[in-house]
Protein backbone atom coordinates (compact mmCIF):
# COMPACT_ATOMS: atom_id res chain seq x y z
CA UNK A 1 0.00 0.00 0.00
CA UNK A 2 0.93 3.49 -0.63
CA UNK A 3 1.11 6.29 2.45
CA UNK A 4 -1.56 8.81 1.05
CA UNK A 5 -0.78 11.64 -1.11
CA UNK A 6 -2.13 14.44 1.55
CA UNK A 7 -1.23 13.45 4.77
CA UNK A 8 -0.66 17.04 5.82
CA UNK A 9 -4.21 18.18 5.46
CA UNK A 10 -5.41 14.80 7.95
CA UNK A 11 -2.81 16.79 10.44
CA UNK A 12 -5.48 19.93 10.01
CA UNK A 13 -8.06 17.79 10.28
CA UNK A 14 -6.48 16.43 13.85
CA UNK A 15 -6.83 12.93 13.11
CA UNK A 16 -2.85 13.00 11.28
CA UNK A 17 -1.80 9.00 11.34
CA UNK A 18 -4.53 6.97 9.59
CA UNK A 19 -2.05 7.60 6.13
CA UNK A 20 0.45 4.43 6.42
CA UNK A 21 3.80 5.82 6.62
CA UNK A 22 6.17 3.35 4.68
CA UNK A 23 7.88 1.59 8.04
CA UNK A 24 11.02 0.33 7.40
CA UNK A 25 11.49 -1.83 10.33
CA UNK A 26 9.06 -4.43 10.03
CA UNK A 27 6.14 -1.73 10.02
CA UNK A 28 7.91 0.75 11.87
CA UNK A 29 9.51 4.05 11.35
CA UNK A 30 13.63 3.82 11.48
CA UNK A 31 13.38 6.66 13.95
CA UNK A 32 11.14 8.87 15.39
CA UNK A 33 11.65 12.94 15.06
CA UNK A 34 14.54 13.66 13.28
CA UNK A 35 16.98 14.61 16.59
CA UNK A 36 16.94 10.30 16.87
CA UNK A 37 16.64 9.69 13.04
CA UNK A 38 20.08 11.64 12.76
CA UNK A 39 21.25 9.34 14.84
CA UNK A 40 20.31 5.78 13.22
CA UNK A 41 17.44 5.94 15.81
CA UNK A 42 18.76 6.11 18.91
CA UNK A 43 16.56 7.64 21.41
CA UNK A 44 16.23 5.67 24.89
CA UNK A 45 19.05 7.65 27.26
CA UNK A 46 19.34 11.18 26.19
CA UNK A 47 17.18 14.03 25.47
CA UNK A 48 15.55 13.89 21.96
CA UNK A 49 12.29 16.04 22.18
CA UNK A 50 8.82 15.29 22.13
CA UNK A 51 9.53 12.42 20.01
CA UNK A 52 10.76 10.44 23.47
CA UNK A 53 6.15 10.01 23.24
CA UNK A 54 7.13 7.67 20.40
CA UNK A 55 10.39 6.08 22.17
CA UNK A 56 10.65 6.45 26.07
CA UNK A 57 8.50 8.98 27.73
CA UNK A 58 11.25 9.02 30.60
CA UNK A 59 13.80 11.12 28.58
CA UNK A 60 10.83 13.98 28.45
CA UNK A 61 12.48 14.43 32.36
CA UNK A 62 15.95 15.33 30.78
CA UNK A 63 14.16 18.41 29.42
CA UNK A 64 15.19 21.56 31.05
CA UNK A 65 12.49 23.84 32.90
CA UNK A 66 9.84 25.09 30.79
CA UNK A 67 7.91 24.16 27.93
CA UNK A 68 8.48 22.88 24.59
CA UNK A 69 6.81 22.60 21.36
CA UNK A 70 7.53 20.56 18.02
CA UNK A 71 6.26 20.83 14.90
CA UNK A 72 7.25 18.32 11.65
CA UNK A 73 7.34 17.46 8.88
CA UNK A 74 8.64 13.85 7.69
CA UNK A 75 9.23 12.38 3.95
CA UNK A 76 9.46 9.02 3.02
CA UNK A 77 10.51 8.09 -0.52
CA UNK A 78 9.87 3.99 -0.66
CA UNK A 79 11.35 2.52 -4.16
CA UNK A 80 9.88 -0.41 -5.03
CA UNK A 81 9.73 -3.19 -7.66
CA UNK A 82 7.91 -6.32 -8.44
CA UNK A 83 8.07 -9.14 -10.83
CA UNK A 84 4.70 -10.83 -9.86
CA UNK A 85 3.72 -10.55 -13.26
CA UNK A 86 6.46 -11.85 -15.24
CA UNK A 87 8.57 -8.67 -15.50
CA UNK A 88 9.40 -5.66 -13.41
CA UNK A 89 6.87 -3.03 -12.36
CA UNK A 90 7.03 -0.38 -10.08
CA UNK A 91 5.09 0.53 -7.00
CA UNK A 92 3.16 3.79 -7.55
CA UNK A 93 3.93 5.23 -4.37
CA UNK A 94 7.23 7.39 -4.53
CA UNK A 95 6.76 10.37 -2.19
CA UNK A 96 4.90 10.67 0.79
CA UNK A 97 4.61 13.70 3.38
CA UNK A 98 4.16 13.19 7.16
CA UNK A 99 3.63 15.74 9.85
CA UNK A 100 3.63 15.38 13.52
CA UNK A 101 3.68 17.40 16.27
CA UNK A 102 4.25 17.43 20.84
CA UNK A 103 4.07 19.73 23.59
CA UNK A 104 5.71 19.18 26.64
CA UNK A 105 5.83 20.88 29.85
CA UNK A 106 8.28 20.40 32.98
CA UNK A 107 6.94 21.91 36.15
CA UNK A 108 9.33 20.50 39.00
CA UNK A 109 9.57 17.09 39.12
CA UNK A 110 6.74 16.38 36.68
CA UNK A 111 6.84 16.59 32.54
CA UNK A 112 3.76 16.49 30.88
CA UNK A 113 1.98 16.80 27.54
CA UNK A 114 1.20 15.38 24.33
CA UNK A 115 2.31 14.03 20.83
CA UNK A 116 0.21 13.04 17.84
CA UNK A 117 2.53 10.53 15.74
CA UNK A 118 2.04 8.44 12.94
CA UNK A 119 3.33 4.36 13.91
CA UNK A 120 3.87 2.95 10.52
CA UNK A 121 2.44 0.80 7.65
CA UNK A 122 2.83 -0.74 4.74
CA UNK A 123 1.70 -1.71 1.07
CA UNK A 124 2.47 -0.81 -2.09
CA UNK A 125 -0.06 0.50 -5.35
CA UNK A 126 0.53 -1.33 -9.04
CA UNK A 127 -1.64 -0.54 -12.10
CA UNK A 128 -2.37 -3.26 -12.97
CA UNK A 129 -2.30 -6.79 -11.86
CA UNK A 130 -2.55 -10.51 -12.22
CA UNK A 131 -6.28 -9.62 -13.81
CA UNK A 132 -5.61 -6.72 -15.45
CA UNK A 133 -6.91 -4.25 -13.08
CA UNK A 134 -4.88 -1.99 -10.07
CA UNK A 135 -3.68 -3.70 -7.11
CA UNK A 136 -3.30 -1.80 -3.78
CA UNK A 137 -3.23 -1.90 -0.03
CA UNK A 138 -2.36 0.62 2.41
CA UNK A 139 -2.47 0.14 6.18
CA UNK A 140 -1.78 3.53 8.21
CA UNK A 141 -1.73 3.30 12.07
CA UNK A 142 -1.65 6.58 14.32
CA UNK A 143 -1.05 7.98 17.64
CA UNK A 144 -2.56 10.32 19.81
CA UNK A 145 -0.01 9.96 23.08
CA UNK A 146 -0.44 11.77 26.62
CA UNK A 147 2.95 11.12 28.56
CA UNK A 148 4.03 12.02 32.09
CA UNK A 149 7.52 12.20 33.69
CA UNK A 150 8.65 11.80 37.00
CA UNK A 151 12.23 13.16 38.37
CA UNK A 152 12.81 10.35 40.59
CA UNK A 153 16.19 11.81 42.04
CA UNK A 154 18.47 13.79 39.86
CA UNK A 155 19.87 10.49 38.38
CA UNK A 156 16.20 9.13 38.26
CA UNK A 157 13.62 9.54 35.91
CA UNK A 158 10.97 7.38 35.25
CA UNK A 159 7.67 7.64 32.59
CA UNK A 160 4.90 6.48 30.99
CA UNK A 161 2.22 6.72 28.23
CA UNK A 162 -1.15 5.80 27.54
CA UNK A 163 -1.86 6.22 23.99
CA UNK A 164 -5.13 6.16 21.92
CA UNK A 165 -4.40 3.99 18.81
CA UNK A 166 -6.11 4.05 15.20
CA UNK A 167 -5.62 1.70 12.33
CA UNK A 168 -7.03 2.19 9.16
CA UNK A 169 -6.99 -0.30 6.08
CA UNK A 170 -7.89 -0.14 2.60
CA UNK A 171 -7.47 -3.15 0.02
CA UNK A 172 -7.64 -4.02 -3.86
CA UNK A 173 -6.12 -7.43 -4.31
CA UNK A 174 -6.10 -10.57 -6.46
CA UNK A 175 -7.06 -13.81 -4.00
CA UNK A 176 -5.22 -16.83 -5.07
CA UNK A 177 -6.26 -19.11 -7.25
CA UNK A 178 -8.29 -22.05 -5.14
CA UNK A 179 -8.47 -26.01 -5.85
CA UNK A 180 -12.11 -26.24 -7.58
CA UNK A 181 -14.22 -25.62 -5.06
CA UNK A 182 -13.83 -21.42 -4.47
CA UNK A 183 -11.70 -18.85 -6.29
CA UNK A 184 -9.73 -18.31 -2.94
CA UNK A 185 -10.45 -21.39 -1.20
CA UNK A 186 -6.95 -21.98 -0.28
CA UNK A 187 -7.05 -19.57 2.16
CA UNK A 188 -10.66 -20.06 3.26
CA UNK A 189 -10.57 -21.07 7.35
CA UNK A 190 -14.67 -21.02 7.54
CA UNK A 191 -16.17 -21.79 4.30
CA UNK A 192 -19.91 -20.56 4.10
CA UNK A 193 -23.10 -23.18 3.61
CA UNK A 194 -26.05 -20.33 2.71
CA UNK A 195 -26.48 -18.56 -0.01
CA UNK A 196 -22.66 -16.98 0.15
CA UNK A 197 -21.06 -20.22 -0.49
CA UNK A 198 -23.32 -20.57 -3.67
CA UNK A 199 -22.30 -17.30 -4.85
CA UNK A 200 -18.45 -18.05 -4.77
CA UNK A 201 -18.68 -21.56 -5.93
CA UNK A 202 -16.36 -20.25 -8.91
CA UNK A 203 -14.33 -22.98 -11.11
CA UNK A 204 -11.01 -23.16 -10.22
CA UNK A 205 -9.46 -20.72 -12.90
CA UNK A 206 -11.83 -17.99 -12.26
CA UNK A 207 -9.78 -14.64 -11.50
CA UNK A 208 -11.49 -13.36 -7.67
CA UNK A 209 -10.73 -10.38 -6.32
CA UNK A 210 -11.51 -8.73 -2.92
CA UNK A 211 -11.83 -5.14 -2.80
CA UNK A 212 -12.76 -2.10 0.05
CA UNK A 213 -11.26 0.70 -0.88
CA UNK A 214 -12.14 4.35 -1.19
CA UNK A 215 -9.95 7.33 -3.16
CA UNK A 216 -10.41 9.95 0.28
CA UNK A 217 -6.91 10.90 1.78
CA UNK A 218 -8.82 10.97 5.19
CA UNK A 219 -10.13 7.65 5.38
CA UNK A 220 -9.30 4.03 4.87
CA UNK A 221 -12.45 2.11 4.72
CA UNK A 222 -11.51 -0.56 7.05
CA UNK A 223 -11.39 1.29 10.24
CA UNK A 224 -10.39 0.08 14.35
CA UNK A 225 -9.43 2.05 17.11
CA UNK A 226 -7.74 0.83 20.78
CA UNK A 227 -5.54 1.82 23.26
CA UNK A 228 -1.66 0.74 24.32
CA UNK A 229 0.92 2.29 26.66
CA UNK A 230 4.74 2.65 27.21
CA UNK A 231 6.59 2.48 30.54
CA UNK A 232 10.62 3.53 30.55
CA UNK A 233 13.29 4.66 32.66
CA UNK A 234 16.43 6.93 32.38
CA UNK A 235 19.83 6.63 34.70
CA UNK A 236 22.42 8.87 35.06
CA UNK A 237 25.39 6.82 36.37
CA UNK A 238 27.79 9.94 36.09
CA UNK A 239 28.30 13.24 33.97
CA UNK A 240 29.37 10.92 31.67
CA UNK A 241 27.55 8.21 31.08
CA UNK A 242 23.39 7.22 31.06
CA UNK A 243 21.26 4.44 30.23
CA UNK A 244 17.45 4.13 29.01
CA UNK A 245 15.25 1.36 28.78
CA UNK A 246 11.99 1.26 27.23
CA UNK A 247 8.75 -1.39 27.63
CA UNK A 248 6.35 -0.78 24.73
CA UNK A 249 2.86 -2.64 25.80
CA UNK A 250 1.15 -4.82 22.77
CA UNK A 251 -2.27 -2.65 21.23
CA UNK A 252 -5.42 -3.55 21.99
CA UNK A 253 -7.15 -2.79 19.03
CA UNK A 254 -10.43 -3.42 18.32
CA UNK A 255 -10.84 -5.50 14.79
CA UNK A 256 -11.10 -2.99 11.79
CA UNK A 257 -14.13 -3.25 10.63
CA UNK A 258 -15.91 -1.90 6.77
CA UNK A 259 -19.59 -0.63 6.63
CA UNK A 260 -22.15 -2.64 5.31
CA UNK A 261 -22.04 -3.02 1.63
CA UNK A 262 -18.74 -1.78 1.15
CA UNK A 263 -16.30 -4.37 0.74
CA UNK A 264 -16.74 -6.49 -2.69
CA UNK A 265 -15.72 -9.70 -4.54
CA UNK A 266 -15.01 -9.54 -8.31
CA UNK A 267 -14.92 -12.40 -10.74
CA UNK A 268 -13.60 -12.07 -14.10
CA UNK A 269 -13.71 -8.21 -13.52
CA UNK A 270 -17.15 -8.01 -12.49
CA UNK A 271 -18.99 -7.38 -9.20
CA UNK A 272 -19.59 -11.23 -7.63
CA UNK A 273 -21.18 -10.42 -4.05
CA UNK A 274 -20.64 -6.94 -1.87
CA UNK A 275 -21.15 -6.87 1.89
CA UNK A 276 -19.42 -6.54 4.92
CA UNK A 277 -15.05 -7.50 5.63
CA UNK A 278 -13.62 -7.42 9.31
CA UNK A 279 -10.24 -7.40 10.03
CA UNK A 280 -9.26 -9.73 12.68
CA UNK A 281 -6.87 -9.13 15.60
CA UNK A 282 -4.95 -6.99 13.70
CA UNK A 283 -2.61 -5.53 16.62
CA UNK A 284 0.98 -3.64 16.58
CA UNK A 285 3.77 -5.59 18.89
CA UNK A 286 5.35 -5.48 22.42
CA UNK A 287 8.89 -3.89 21.89
CA UNK A 288 11.63 -4.01 24.70
CA UNK A 289 14.47 -1.53 24.26
CA UNK A 290 17.63 -0.36 26.19
CA UNK A 291 20.49 2.09 25.39
CA UNK A 292 23.61 4.46 26.70
CA UNK A 293 24.38 7.26 26.38
CA UNK A 294 27.88 8.78 26.41
CA UNK A 295 29.40 12.45 26.20
CA UNK A 296 32.25 11.14 25.01
CA UNK A 297 33.84 14.87 25.23
CA UNK A 298 31.99 17.93 26.18
CA UNK A 299 31.33 18.71 21.92
CA UNK A 300 30.54 14.39 21.36
CA UNK A 301 27.75 12.47 22.42
CA UNK A 302 27.23 8.66 21.16
CA UNK A 303 24.26 6.46 21.83
CA UNK A 304 23.27 3.31 21.31
CA UNK A 305 20.12 1.42 21.91
CA UNK A 306 19.19 -2.37 20.76
CA UNK A 307 15.56 -3.27 20.66
CA UNK A 308 13.19 -6.48 20.47
CA UNK A 309 9.93 -6.29 18.19
CA UNK A 310 7.50 -9.15 18.83
CA UNK A 311 6.15 -9.50 15.22
CA UNK A 312 5.82 -12.83 16.21
CA UNK A 313 3.07 -12.40 18.44
CA UNK A 314 0.76 -10.33 16.32
CA UNK A 315 1.59 -11.17 12.49
CA UNK A 316 1.26 -14.76 12.58
CA UNK A 317 -1.94 -14.62 10.02
CA UNK A 318 -3.82 -11.92 8.27
CA UNK A 319 -7.40 -12.98 9.37
CA UNK A 320 -10.58 -11.75 7.60
CA UNK A 321 -14.21 -12.39 7.47
CA UNK A 322 -16.60 -11.36 5.03
CA UNK A 323 -20.30 -11.49 5.94
CA UNK A 324 -22.90 -11.08 3.22
CA UNK A 325 -26.15 -12.68 2.08
CA UNK A 326 -26.97 -13.39 6.24
CA UNK A 327 -23.54 -15.68 5.61
CA UNK A 328 -20.12 -15.36 6.04
CA UNK A 329 -16.97 -16.64 5.16
CA UNK A 330 -13.18 -16.31 7.35
CA UNK A 331 -10.05 -16.22 5.60
CA UNK A 332 -6.39 -15.63 6.45
CA UNK A 333 -2.92 -14.46 4.41
CA UNK A 334 -0.24 -16.58 6.21
CA UNK A 335 2.47 -13.86 7.72
CA UNK A 336 4.50 -16.04 10.11
CA UNK A 337 6.57 -13.38 10.45
CA UNK A 338 9.88 -13.74 12.98
CA UNK A 339 10.70 -11.01 16.09
CA UNK A 340 13.32 -8.14 15.22
CA UNK A 341 16.29 -7.22 16.60
CA UNK A 342 17.44 -3.97 15.18
CA UNK A 343 20.67 -1.80 16.38
CA UNK A 344 20.92 1.92 16.25
CA UNK A 345 23.91 3.92 16.25
CA UNK A 346 24.24 7.62 16.82
CA UNK A 347 26.97 10.40 17.08
CA UNK A 348 26.24 13.85 17.64
CA UNK A 349 28.85 16.36 17.60
CA UNK A 350 28.55 20.14 18.78
CA UNK A 351 30.20 21.94 15.90
CA UNK A 352 29.66 25.48 17.11
CA UNK A 353 27.25 26.73 19.93
CA UNK A 354 24.50 26.91 17.32
CA UNK A 355 25.18 23.91 15.22
CA UNK A 356 25.21 20.40 15.94
CA UNK A 357 25.93 17.68 13.21
CA UNK A 358 24.81 14.06 13.55
CA UNK A 359 25.17 10.98 11.80
CA UNK A 360 24.02 7.27 12.47
CA UNK A 361 23.29 3.73 11.35
CA UNK A 362 19.92 1.44 11.67
CA UNK A 363 20.54 -1.94 11.50
CA UNK A 364 17.90 -4.69 10.99
CA UNK A 365 17.12 -8.20 10.39
CA UNK A 366 14.65 -8.89 8.23
CA UNK A 367 11.13 -10.53 9.80
CA UNK A 368 9.12 -11.46 6.62
CA UNK A 369 9.89 -14.79 5.85
CA UNK A 370 10.87 -15.80 2.57
CA UNK A 371 7.58 -18.77 1.78
CA UNK A 372 5.66 -15.32 3.09
CA UNK A 373 6.67 -12.58 1.26
CA UNK A 374 3.66 -10.90 -0.95
CA UNK A 375 4.57 -8.25 -3.11
CA UNK A 376 1.71 -5.86 -1.81
CA UNK A 377 3.24 -5.90 1.26
CA UNK A 378 7.18 -6.01 1.13
CA UNK A 379 7.78 -4.73 4.67
CA UNK A 380 11.27 -6.22 3.55
CA UNK A 381 13.67 -3.40 4.43
CA UNK A 382 17.15 -4.01 6.61
CA UNK A 383 19.47 -1.40 7.54
CA UNK A 384 19.31 2.83 7.34
CA UNK A 385 22.68 4.97 7.18
CA UNK A 386 21.71 8.37 8.69
CA UNK A 387 22.97 12.11 8.74
CA UNK A 388 21.06 15.38 10.60
CA UNK A 389 21.94 18.60 11.89
CA UNK A 390 20.50 20.64 14.66
CA UNK A 391 20.47 24.60 13.99
CA UNK A 392 19.72 27.10 16.97
CA UNK A 393 18.04 30.36 15.68
CA UNK A 394 17.70 31.79 18.95
CA UNK A 395 18.03 30.45 22.39
CA UNK A 396 14.17 29.61 22.16
CA UNK A 397 13.96 28.07 18.65
CA UNK A 398 15.82 25.55 16.71
CA UNK A 399 15.25 24.05 13.63
CA UNK A 400 16.67 19.69 13.38
CA UNK A 401 16.43 17.98 9.78
CA UNK A 402 17.69 14.21 9.09
CA UNK A 403 17.90 12.19 5.97
CA UNK A 404 18.37 8.58 5.80
CA UNK A 405 18.89 6.20 2.95
CA UNK A 406 18.34 2.24 3.29
CA UNK A 407 20.10 0.19 0.19
CA UNK A 408 18.15 -1.76 -2.00
CA UNK A 409 17.50 -5.15 -0.33
CA UNK A 410 15.93 -7.87 -2.95
CA UNK A 411 13.53 -11.19 -1.40
CA UNK A 412 12.09 -13.72 -3.56
CA UNK A 413 8.59 -15.90 -2.13
CA UNK A 414 10.34 -18.96 -2.39
CA UNK A 415 6.54 -20.42 -3.16
CA UNK A 416 5.50 -17.88 -6.03
CA UNK A 417 8.89 -17.22 -7.45
CA UNK A 418 7.78 -13.74 -7.46
CA UNK A 419 10.42 -11.26 -6.48
CA UNK A 420 10.77 -8.11 -5.13
CA UNK A 421 13.08 -4.70 -4.59
CA UNK A 422 13.03 -2.12 -2.17
CA UNK A 423 14.91 0.56 -1.48
CA UNK A 424 14.21 3.95 0.61
CA UNK A 425 15.40 7.80 1.17
CA UNK A 426 13.58 9.63 4.22
CA UNK A 427 13.94 13.12 5.72
CA UNK A 428 12.37 14.71 8.86
CA UNK A 429 12.36 18.41 9.65
CA UNK A 430 11.72 20.05 12.92
CA UNK A 431 10.84 23.29 14.18
CA UNK A 432 11.27 24.06 18.05
CA UNK A 433 10.04 26.55 20.78
CA UNK A 434 10.66 26.69 23.62
CA UNK A 435 8.91 29.05 26.66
Amino acid sequence: MRVKRHVLSLALAGMVAPAAVWATNGMNMEGYGPIAAGMGGASLAYDNGTAAVMNNPATLGLMGKGSRLDIALGFLGPDVTSNHLGTPMGSGGDAYYMPAVGYVKSDGKLTYGFGLFAQGGMGTEYSTSMDGLPERSELGVGRFIVPVAYKVTEDLVIGGSLDFVWAMLDVKMVMPLGDGTYGMSSLITTPPSGPLGGALMLPPTTPVRLEFSDSSDFTGKAKGTGFAGKLGFTYKFNPMVSIGGVYHFKTGLDDMETGSGSATFFANGSPLVTGKLIVRDFQWPETFGLGIAVQATPSTLVAVDVKRMGWRGVMKNFVMTYEAMGDSVTFALPQNWKNQTVVSLGIAYKATDALTLRAGANLADNPVPDATMHYLFPAIVENHYTIGFGYDLSKDSALNFSLSHAPEVSQTNSMMGYKVDHSQTNWQLMYTHRF
